[in-house]
């Protein structure tokens, strides 16, 4: 394989078809991740109509908003998703009663908070499936750390990582979406981040 920065140089004008064309053709188990987030359709709708076999691991923390869950059902069933949901060991009720509400992102209960319904699920899937290419969502000026990014990256354990959309506006997003008959829903909320510029630790810290 060619050396990462020279291929992240030569994809940087590329289409995501033909990022996502060399992808699956240098893997053999990919996954996609999702959480159904605004504009993870795009993603979701580029992949499968390549590979519409590809796995797609959601780990559901089981905080989403109404909107999100009925919004995530729709996407299955239209694209007709391989899904693997991966979900919390406990439920939200059983987690309350010795954590109570969604602890704040200061209250030092976050960072257990965040192990138990993001980082324990991803993990888990991760080494069920033991992928060798991990396709994302990531964005370029999403957080400081995702600038820190490209559209092909590695873990240190060597997993390649792939985000097609890496170097994509919301106005190019949009225009996809157009074009592809294609539906956001923005009543979305993540409380292992809170704030939309934080990582939670999934790319940060799970990703080295």
């Amino acid at each position: 394989m060619e050396d990462i920065i020279k291929l992240n140089e030569k994809w940087i004008e590329k289409a995501p078809k033909d990022i996502m064309l060399w992808g699956f053709e240098h893997s053999n188990n990919p996954i996609l991740t999702t959480n159904f987030r605004p504009y993870e359709v795009a993603i979701l709708h580029l992949c499968t109509s390549i590979m519409p076999e590809l796995k797609i691991v959601w780990c559901d923390s089981g905080y989403n908003t109404k909107a999100t869950y009925i919004y995530a059902e729709k996407i299955i069933a239209d694209l007709n998703l391989n899904i693997h949901l991966y979900t919390p060991k406990q439920t939200s009720a059983h987690r309350e009663v010795f954590m109570g509400e969604v602890p704040e992102v200061d209250d030092p209960r976050h960072a257990e908070f965040t192990e138990q319904v993001k980082l324990e699920p991803f993990r888990r899937a991760m080494s069920e499936i033991n992928p060798d290419l991990w396709i994302t969502n990531l964005r370029k000026g999403q957080t400081a750390f995702r600038d820190g990014l490209n559209i092909i990256s590695q873990t240190k354990k060597g997993l390649l990582k792939l985000s097609p959309f890496y170097h994509w506006s919301d106005k190019n997003l949009d225009v996809y979406m157009e074009e592809n008959s294609l539906l956001n829903e923005y009543d979305y909320f993540d409380p292992t981040k809170v704030d939309e510029k934080r990582e939670c630790g999934l790319h940060s810290k799970e990703s080295q």
